[in-house]
């Protein structure tokens, strides 16, 4: 199933189209910002995307009720900025030129300029997040933030041209992206002012789902074509950053020369030969370690799944079931 043949986009028609209606609000709010920037930042954050960050936070708080409070709409355009904002940040560090089919600002723009932009998207989702009136939820929104910026200095400074451990692998990853949708799905409870258990329960429903969504993303990095990522195939590879599906490769070929190789190219500083990620592309394309990974990612989403059994049917569970498996049903 395509992301647009989603149904959580016509169940939440109306509620997305007043997200991107605050996404394209609240830079107007800050004096002074040219339009230059307003323009570029604008065009990055309605340049397509799921809007599952926002969906979840909406559906979680659907989950006790069908009068939505109107502190959720800014709440959940926060997360979408904040996920805009990391995009920002990740493609000047990760050097990226396209996302999503555009060129990365990092491209358009000099380096300072970048952080600068990526920043004041920060700000920009602080200011929504703050309009959500509930103190916890920007504690909580601080915290993760947090998480995710820690993630990408331990990136930065351990990850690249190194064998993680799985430990250390999931660590990364629920920091690049499980600590937000984990996030997205305490919105709810917190909005409707529930128990620490509920809280807990759609918190690990969220982190569970990010984790199972990343490492998905991991496989499609090498199982992919660049039409349908909007980026070049082996992007991980070239950052010298090995995944999930790397790390069960490497446990029938714990010799495999080609990561070396890349490795260390990366350590050195130097940009891997483009022969040798592709070599390795086709090597793992050939075994068995994309299956193995995506096995790993549906145990996660059943995981996820059983948190929702706590709630009556409803199309809002319903929705969020297949936000679920439409994560690991992603194909290559």
């Amino acid at each position: 199933m395509s992301q647009n043949g989603l149904r959580y986009r016509d169940l939440l028609a109306e509620e997305l189209a007043e997200v991107d209606h605050l996404l394209l609000g609240v830079h107007r709010l800050q004096e002074g910002v040219s339009p230059l920037i307003r323009e570029a930042l604008g065009r990055l954050v309605m340049s397509g995307g799921k809007r599952l960050r926002p969906a979840l936070a909406l559906l979680s708080t659907y989950l006790y009720g069908e009068a939505l409070p109107p502190q959720a709409y800014p709440v959940a355009a926060s997360l979408e900025m904040l996920h805009t904002a990391t995009l920002i940040h990740d493609d000047l560090l990760d050097h990226a030129e396209v996302r999503r089919g555009h060129r990365t600002l990092n491209t358009r723009w000099t380096m300072g300029a970048t952080v600068l932009g990526g920043d004041l998207a920060f700000s920009w989702a602080a200011n929504l997040v703050a309009q959500g009136d509930n103190t916890m939820l920007v504690r909580r929104f601080a915290e993760t933030l947090g998480t995710i910026c820690n993630g990408e200095l331990n990136q930065l400074f351990h990850g690249r041209g190194k064998v993680p451990t799985v430990d250390a692998y999931y660590a990364r990853i629920f920091a690049k992206t499980g600590s937000l949708f984990q996030l997205a799905m305490e919105v709810g409870p917190w909005l409707r002012r529930r128990p620490r258990e509920e809280i807990q329960r759609l918190g690990d429903f969220g982190r569970s789902l990010g984790i199972a969504f990343q490492i998905a993303d991991d496989v499609l990095d090498f199982m992919g074509d660049e039409a349908t990522l909007g980026k070049p195939v082996g992007g991980d590879l070239r950052q010298g950053l090995v995944t999930l599906p790397v790390l069960y490769y490497l446990e029938s070929h714990p010799h495999e020369a080609h990561l070396r190789h890349i490795l260390a190219q990366v350590k050195e500083g130097r940009a891997p030969d483009e022969e040798t990620v592709q070599a390795l592309v086709l090597d793992l394309r050939h075994s068995d370690a994309a299956e193995r990974a995506m096995a790993t990612a549906e145990q996660h989403i059943e995981k996820a799944l059983a948190q929702l059994a706590a709630y009556p049917p409803s199309p809002y569970r319903a929705a969020l079931e297949e936000i679920a498996r439409f994560a690991v049903r992603r194909r290559y």
